[in-house]
């Protein structure tokens, strides 16, 4: 009888998809299983951020200084990367929607990449998001924690509908240097 293959590749080149699939679920689960509000909620809120925006922009040190993704079913996505460090990217994420009163960003978050510790926080939101379906995320916070849960919950939110919207960021050819 011969040994089984264990490892063998499959056929079908989209058979690994369920692995993705199993890990997406499986940091749902962690944000669920963790006390809400809490200082470990947080970073695990945190992790699921990092977890999404690699879903959505690939590799995470290589971002672009200016990209816009399109979608098929939503509003094109900006972004910009406002400082660069070997340890960190803060950049800036928003839809452009025109007004009277000209463009106007929103939601305008203030994003930061960890990249050592694989974290990602949402920093500032420039204004209260404008959207309908964001202001009920939005509510005045009582303290930083706080605060910050209502930054970071936004922000994954945001990332979850992107993903499943099918937003995708062209990837960069090259490396990009770093100050």
């Amino acid at each position: 009888m011969r040994p089984a293959r264990l490892f063998a590749k499959p056929v079908d080149p989209y058979a690994y998809d369920i692995v993705q699939s199993m890990f997406v679920e499986t940091l749902q689960q962690r944000v669920r299983l963790v006390r809400a509000r809490s200082f470990a909620g947080l970073m695990t809120v945190y992790e699921s951020n990092h977890a999404r925006m690699k879903q959505l922009l690939g590799e995470l040190g290589r971002i672009p200084e200016h990209a816009v993704s399109r979608s098929p079913t939503d509003l094109s996505l900006h972004l910009s990367v406002q400082e660069r460090s070997r340890y960190t990217t803060v950049m800036q994420m928003t839809y452009w929607f025109d007004s009277a009163e000209g463009s106007v960003a929103d939601p305008d978050l203030s994003v930061r990449i960890y990249h050592d510790a694989r974290l990602v926080e949402a920093v500032d939101c420039a204004g209260n998001p404008r959207h309908a379906v964001l202001q009920p995320l939005w509510r005045p916070a009582r303290s930083e924690l706080e605060q910050r849960w209502t930054l970071n919950i936004m922000l994954n939110k945001w990332l979850e509908f992107c993903l499943d919207n099918r937003h995708v960021f062209p990837h960069v050819p090259g490396p990009i240097t770093r100050r």
